[in-house]
């Protein structure tokens, strides 16, 4: 399974929208973590598990998502609900609820991923405005195998972020 994960655009749907067209035939599932700032009614969610942020005022985002794929349990939140500014600690209560094996959240504009028990946090940064310590719009491409998941990390003009390639043993 391949998963996109995105968040944070705040307002620029031109970069979701050349997002989308340049993996919608390549991955099996696509996360939007939230700050969107589009209406939640935009033809461009068709297909996107997306949730609400802080930043978005339109009433039609659930604050959270529990997805089920082949081989994964993912929850997707933006993660200003879970105080994620201050660590992984109510998250990670919300993951077990959940039984989530994969969380992807957005929020602090900041790209990290953590592996904590089972369970797997991941924050794309922002695809539009970046903060801490690696500046660069971002957003990632998870592959998730019976075995492992494999994060690659890539730029807003889709070039990969070398560095920034992870692999999690499940």
């Amino acid at each position: 399974m391949k998963y996109l994960v995105v968040s944070d655009n705040h307002g620029d749907r031109s970069v979701i929208e050349r997002l989308f067209a340049r993996y919608k035939n390549e991955v099996d599932e696509i996360f939007h973590c939230g700050d969107s700032e589009l209406p939640s009614n935009d033809s461009l969610w068709q297909g996107v598990h997306i949730v609400t942020g802080n930043c978005d005022y339109d009433r039609g985002y659930e604050a959270s998502l529990t997805v089920e794929t082949p081989l994964d349990r993912v929850l997707v939140t933006h993660g200003h609900l879970y105080d994620v500014r201050f660590g992984l600690y109510r998250l990670s209560l919300k993951a077990l609820e959940e039984k989530a094996n994969l969380v992807f959240f957005g929020h602090t504009h900041v790209i990290g991923c953590e592996k904590v028990g089972n369970t797997l946090f991941l924050n794309p940064g922002s695809i539009s405005q970046p903060r801490g310590t690696i500046q660069e719009k971002s957003y990632c491409i998870v592959e998730s195998t019976a075995e492992a998941w494999t994060i690659q990390y890539y730029r807003a003009d889709f070039t990969l972020l070398p560095e920034l390639t992870f692999e999690f043993k499940k």
